[in-house]
Parts: C-alpha cells; sequence; structure tokens
C-alpha cells in the first residue's frame, strides 16, 4: 500500500502560513518572498531594496540558507535586523520556520519584511509562506531560457526581476525571448530590469512595492 505524506505536510504547512499572514497583517508588515537560484543575486537585491524603503517604515530580513550566516552578516552590518534560518540541507523555507523566525525577530510595523528562500527553483513554489507578495529574481548570466525550464515559480510571482542588466552587452542573452517566455506563464507580473551593481531599476522596483503596500497592509 502506498501512503502519500506529500498532502498533509502541504497541507498542514498552508494552515501555518495562514497563520503568519493574519500575524503579518496584525503587524503591519509587508512581507515579500525573494526566491531565485544561487548566485542570482537575491541578497544584493535586498540590499538595494532597503536603501529605497523610505525612513518612516521598519525593515527587517529572515535570511535562509543550507548553512553559514555569510548573507545575514552583510546584512547586520548595514544596521537592519536581521535573522538567520539554517535549514541543514532542506531545500526550502516553510510556514513554521518563519513562524518561529518572527520570534526572535520581534518586527512590528509599518514596515517591509523581506524572506529570502534558499536558492532553488523548484521547492519553493510549494511552501506558502504567509507574504504578501513573491519576487522571482533571475539574472543575465543564467541564460533567457530559466522560464521555460521552471515555469511554475514564474507562474506563481508577483514581480519579476531580472538582475545583472549591466552584463548585457557581455553575455548572449535575449531579453524579447526572456520576456516572451515569462509571459506565456504569467500574462501580469511586471517584469523590472535591475542591476545592484549601479543601481539601474531599483527605484523602479521598490516604487513597485511602495504602491503594492499602500493596498495590502
Amino acid at each position: 500500500m502506498k501512503i502519500n505524506v506529500r498532502k498533509p505536510i502541504l497541507s498542514a504547512n498552508d494552515e501555518q502560513a495562514e497563520r503568519n499572514k493574519v500575524r503579518f497583517k496584525a503587524s503591519q508588515l509587508m512581507v515579500v518572498n525573494v526566491m531565485a537560484s544561487p548566485g542570482a543575486g537575491k541578497t544584493s537585491l535586498i540590499m538595494r531594496l532597503l536603501e529605497n524603503i523610505p525612513l518612516e517604515f521598519s525593515r527587517g530580513v529572515i535570511e535562509g540558507d543550507v548553512a553559514s550566516s555569510i548573507d545575514a552578516d552583510r546584512i547586520a552590518a548595514v544596521g537592519v535586523p536581521v535573522t538567520q534560518i539554517n535549514t541543514g540541507g532542506a531545500c526550502h523555507l516553510d510556514a513554521f520556520m518563519i513562524d518561529r523566525a518572527m520570534d526572535d525577530l520581534e518586527l512590528s510595523g509599518p514596515g517591509y519584511l523581506f524572506i529570502e528562500n534558499i536558492g532553488n527553483l523548484i521547492c519553493p513554489t510549494n511552501f506558502r509562506l504567509g507574504e504578501t507578495a513573491d519576487m522571482v529574481v533571475a539574472s543575465v548570466p543564467e541564460g533567457d531560457d530559466k522560464p521555460i525550464k521552471y515555469p511554475a515559480i514564474f507562474a506563481q510571482a508577483d514581480m519579476i526581476i531580472l538582475n545583472k542588466i549591466d552584463l548585457l552587452p557581455l553575455i548572449d542573452f535575449k531579453l524579447q525571448a526572456f520576456t516572451a517566455a515569462v509571459r506565456a506563464v504569467n500574462e501580469e507580473a511586471p517584469i523590472i530590469n535591475v542591476s545592484c551593481t549601479t543601481g539601474e531599476g531599483v527605484d523602479t522596483a521598490a516604487r513597485w512595492l511602495l504602491q503594492k503596500n499602500m493596498g495590502s497592509v
């Protein structure tokens, strides 16, 4: 007899995600689940976005990694409250991890909480965290075919960031093909071209978050 444990696991996670969502709303926090491949520039993007959030808003980060606190240390160094989750091998964060991390972070709004998920384009799609918005980050060096190879994560995105666009002159990346592949699975999410090196496009992404926040928290 085959026992399907996947459904109960996801169901329990979804229930906790709903509790997280209530908690975030009560705390007046807009929560952004940042997902990408390893090396796409999640941490650099989060740090750039934190710089562009008006000072009247609180800011915090939950940093997810298989091991180490390298990225969390970078964020702490600029004075932003951060808490680290090390999964020890798990390829995604889950709603229970976020609930425990919030106890440590003690963040209240109105403000923004960024959750940097584990570098992975598959597993995080199945585990809701209670977030307000899903941000998927792709990067020019990865190639323009990521939305074709990993359609589910691009389909659920509320915002898609194409990072490292300063490298476009150096890499064979077809921008039109990337856009078409995204639109084949997601017709509505804005695609924002960003360079964390030059700062190009970061203000546009931050502006989208501010506008989204007005109607969600």
